[in-house]
């Protein structure tokens, strides 16, 4: 079972974003809760400049994960 998405998540798209030239893969930060299924959504470069932000649904969206998860005994 995974866990809602939270705010200041870091999260990667699943798939691209045309109109807004973001594609699969693009790595940003959940800075909104909108409601259960749609989030705020800041992308920014490798020197902390925001290129993009949009409300993104949580179906494109997949939290990234820096430590090993838990594993139930």
């Amino acid at each position: 079972m995974t866990r809602p998405i939270q705010l200041l998540d870091v999260v990667a798209l699943t798939e691209d974003i045309p109109s807004r030239h973001l594609n699969r893969g693009q790595v940003g930060t959940v800075v909104e809760c909108l409601d259960a299924n749609h989030f705020e959504i800041e992308f920014s470069d490798n020197h902390g400049r925001t290129y993009a932000q949009l409300a993104v649904s949580a179906d494109k969206l997949m939290v990234l994960h820096h430590q090993p998860v838990p594993v139930a005994s």
